[in-house]
């Protein structure tokens, strides 16, 4: 095992390096362990332990340093060990770890919904509360849509993920592996089309339109608008595939919420804190949500999430109707004060578009020459290729790609509805040449010119 550095952050040689297969035999025996102690249910995308990561590196138990364009799924968008983030939360540590905000606060806390309150999109009136997990801050968002509207039904899509806990399995679309054999589910969940520009099926021009239309008609024939609470989406599918909805759906989408007092929830647990080339992924469109849910990068590894909304609406809930023990924990609150910082003074929003301006013309001159890439999309620094046969456009699954990427010290991750979807996450503070060479392994892996 490598000695090289003793502690993680972006102080790691920023360079792949692969000195035994992946993965190693340290791995695999602490992957053994893991089988004996922790249930199959808890999956494994790549079984490497991980001893130390910062800036665009992972580095496992064997000393192999892996190229990381998974950032945990979103979380270490400002980078493992974030100097801001270690300094805040070694030093809160220090002074006290718990008290429950409810019970005795602290002004972190505050200060943390401030903050979201000033960044979050829209110039109204705002209040936040803080959580523990995205599922957490999408059912807390239900629960005060429902509230302040008295009304019941909720409206989702096709391709939409939302969580893992009763309410938010109901919301997510996919049945394997979120799903299957966990209902009953909750009641009062309708489900609408995505517009969805690759498999649209009249094509994508027409996809914002059509899709559009298809989901006000359902709203009024099925369920009737003055029945529907809130209509929750991902202003980009993160685990349904990475799909960017056709220009125009969301906009005619909130036109109808705001005609007809339904509340607009923005699930943004995936698309925020600077991963889409905004601060949040609805600036895009100059959506204004109503409701907007953040978590994932938002304390840069700490459990922590946001509900940010209208005043009016988060201040109709009674006195105790929310909250939670852990909820907006003191080293988690300094942890996402620390990544805001990051975010602002290292310019992480402007960052995360120039590793699209770098990301997308090499995956799409790949495609050129690749016929099994259906399609390539994305924005900013969430970027996803799909495959498919390029005789029927069925769903080739990513899973053998991804495998040959990791053993060859890329950490890329699946997703998609179909399973044919390979997701790029990098960390926004990732080097331009560990980001050239993880694309040179994927071009070559799938038939590219370029070699590694």
């Amino acid at each position: 095992m490598s000695t090289a550095t003793t502690a993680g952050g972006p102080g790691l040689p920023q360079e792949r390096r692969l000195v035994t297969e992946i993965p190693g035999p340290r791995s695999r025996e602490m992957f053994a362990r893991k089988q004996t102690a922790v249930p199959p249910g808890i999956g494994t995308t790549l079984p490497v332990f991980v001893t130390h990561a910062g800036g665009g590196v992972v580095v496992d138990a064997d000393g192999n340093s892996l190229i990381d364009f998974g950032s945990g799924i979103a979380v270490t968008n400002v980078g493992n060990a974030a100097p801001r983030v270690v300094e805040r939360v070694s030093r809160q540590v220090a002074d006290f770890t718990h008290t429950c905000f409810m019970i005795t606060p602290y002004e972190s806390y505050v200060e943390v919904c401030e903050k979201l309150n000033e960044l979050t999109p829209g110039d109204h009136e705002k209040r936040t509360f803080l959580v523990n997990s995205g599922a957490e801050a999408v059912e807390n968002a239900v629960k005060v849509a429902r509230h302040a509207t008295g009304r019941q039904a909720v409206v989702v899509f096709d391709h939409g993920y939302h969580g893992r806990t009763l309410l938010t399995m109901s919301l997510t679309a996919k049945n394997m592996p979120y799903k299957h054999r966990f209902g009953p589910f909750a009641p009062e969940v309708y489900r609408a089309p995505l517009a969805y520009p690759f498999r649209w099926p009249t094509g994508p021009d027409n996809c914002a339109d059509e899709a559009a239309a298809q989901t006000i008609d359902m709203i009024n024939k099925q369920i009737g608008a003055e029945n529907v609470a809130a209509v929750v989406i991902e202003p980009i599918a993160g685990e349904g595939g990475f799909i960017v909805p056709a220009r125009g759906f969301l906009s005619k989408i909130v036109e109808f919420c705001r005609a007809n007092g339904i509340v607009f929830v923005a699930d943004e647990v995936q698309t925020g804190f600077a991963r889409t080339g905004d601060l949040f992924a609805c600036e895009d469109e100059g959506i204004v949500p109503d409701i907007i849910c953040t978590a994932k990068g938002i304390a840069g590894g700490l459990p922590l999430a946001a509900v940010t909304g209208r005043a009016e609406l988060l201040d109709a809930v009674h006195v105790g109707g929310l909250g939670g023990t852990y909820g907006g924990n003191p080293l988690a609150c300094e942890a996402a004060l620390g990544v805001i910082e990051t975010i602002q003074e290292d310019k992480l929003v402007e960052r995360a578009r120039r590793i699209g301006e770098i990301m997308l013309p090499r995956l799409r001159a790949l495609q050129r020459r690749s016929p099994i890439i259906g399609d390539v999309r994305g924005r900013g620094a969430m970027i996803a290729i799909e495959l498919a046969d390029p005789a029927t456009g069925d769903p080739v699954p990513a899973g053998e790609i991804a495998q040959r990427c990791h053993a060859q010290g890329l950490l890329a991750l699946t997703a998609g509805t179909y399973g044919n979807v390979l997701r790029f996450l990098p960390p926004l503070v990732i080097p331009d040449h560990l980001l050239e060479e993880g694309l040179s392994i994927l071009e070559n892996i799938l038939g590219g010119d370029n070699t590694v």
